[in-house]
């Protein structure tokens, strides 16, 4: 049995209908299949970006200081990393030489005759800041790193009856960090500037 021009022409166009639907169902998948691609992609890139950020919070320098319950000291920390060497520098013209001790921590004895010997000349009773650079090295992972900050160190003369003026420390402080011996020669002097306002 022939058929008519109609069913023919009926014919072709279901079968155009069907390879449509087929095509239709081949571009979902693929897009479907490009989308899932595209959001692993996105979560991997975005996994790898928390990684690399963490790493680098890891590795930051993150320098605390704070005063020894006796007062006698400032202690010096980083909460991320044990501090291999440090090294303390203190303003250039108290010609204090820089310390480099085995343990974290700046003493009140290193620099206390000198900051006395620039306030000479003033009131007894003093308040001030020093500031002072603390460089460190620590091991991040496999690295050895190092980092800087100025550390300010709040101190207080006093006046005594019988053995002239005598030093404390009140607190201690980071100031900033990625110091230089520069700012802190710099800061020395516009402390040295405000006391001698005062006096």
């Amino acid at each position: 049995m022939s058929e008519t021009p109609d069913q023919a022409a009926t014919r072709r166009r279901w079968i155009s209908l069907a390879e449509l639907v087929a095509v239709s169902g081949l571009i979902i998948g693929a897009l479907t299949l490009w989308m899932n691609w595209s959001d692993k992609r996105h979560s991997a890139a975005e996994k790898a970006a928390e990684r690399v950020a963490a790493t680098a919070a890891e590795a930051r320098f993150s320098l605390q200081a704070s005063l020894t319950r006796d007062g006698s000291e400032v202690e010096l920390v980083d909460p991320r990393h044990d501090l291999l060497e440090t090294t303390i520098t203190f303003p250039s013209r108290l010609k204090v030489a820089p310390k480099s001790p085995a343990t974290a921590r700046i003493e009140k004895d290193w620099f206390a005759d000198a900051v006395l010997q620039a306030m000479d000349g003033g009131a007894d009773s003093r308040e001030g800041r020093l500031p002072v650079l603390v460089t460190a090295s620590y091991r991040s992972g496999n690295k050895m790193r190092s980092g800087s900050a100025i550390v300010e160190i709040v101190w207080r003369t006093r006046g005594n009856l019988l053995r002239g003026r005598s030093l404390s420390l009140e607190a201690a402080r980071v100031r900033e960090l990625r110091g230089t011996a520069k700012a802190v020669d710099r800061l020395w002097a516009d402390e040295l500037k405000r006391q001698s306002e005062r006096a």
